[in-house]
C-alpha cells in the first residue's frame, strides 16, 4: 500500500495525482498548480487561493476561454 504524505488531488474531479518525485523524478507531472494572493479592490483581499488541476480538467477548462492560451514549444525536453 502506497502512502502519499504530500498527496495532490485535482480540485475539479478529485483524481489523485502523482508527482514526478513519487515516480523517482523531480517536480510535478500532468498537473497545473495556480496560487494567487488576492489584493486591494478584490472581494477576496487578504486571501490566498490555490488550486490544482489534472491535465484532463485543465484541457476542458481552457477550451472555455474566449482568448486562447498562449502555447510555446519547450526546447529543453530531454
Amino acid at each position: 500500500m502506497n502512502i502519499f504524505y504530500n498527496e495532490k488531488k485535482c480540485n475539479k474531479c478529485g483524481k489523485r495525482l502523482k508527482t514526478e518525485q513519487q515516480m523517482g523524478k523531480t517536480g510535478e507531472s500532468s498537473m497545473i498548480t495556480i496560487e494567487i494572493p488576492w489584493g486591494y479592490f478584490s472581494e477576496k483581499d487578504g486571501e490566498i487561493h490555490k488550486i490544482v488541476l489534472c491535465e484532463d480538467c485543465y484541457d476542458i477548462w481552457i477550451r472555455s476561454f474566449q482568448i486562447p492560451v498562449e502555447i510555446r514549444e519547450d526546447v529543453e525536453l530531454l
